[in-house]
């Protein structure tokens, strides 16, 4: 699954200036791909975060990994999350980690992964 980064300049409502650019699109879109592509997307929010130094916001995806071959891929994720090297422009991630999992095997196996993730503005 794939989310077109150009779509965030479509959005409506949102609190901010109109040549404001956030991350979120890219950072779903590469979180995405590094999960593989039996990855569903259950949900996504963001909040805005600051210290003293830096500005940036916090990401909570939860995705759905569903039959033997997704979970073995999501399995994966879970481990390569913590160290990969993500690549977002004007962002860096500081901090990525995994805070929850949850596994099901009734209808079908099935494996949800909540993970959190820091952006900080470059």
């Amino acid at each position: 699954m794939q989310i077109d980064p150009k779509a965030d300049r479509q959005m409506i409502g949102a609190a901010r200036a109109p040549h404001v650019r956030r991350p979120w699109l890219h950072l779903l879109s590469a979180v995405l791909q590094l999960a593989g592509g039996k990855v569903e997307l259950l949900r996504h929010t963001e909040q805005p975060w600051a210290s003293v130094t830096f500005s940036g916001s916090r990401h909570t995806i939860a995705l759905s990994f569903s039959g033997d071959e997704a979970i073995a891929m999501g399995e994966t994720f879970i481990t390569a999350l913590p160290d990969h090297e993500f690549t977002l422009p004007r962002h860096i991630v500081a901090d990525a980690s995994v805070v929850a999992v949850d596994h099901a095997v009734s209808p079908e196996a099935r494996m949800t992964v909540e993970v959190e993730l820091l952006l900080l503005e470059d």
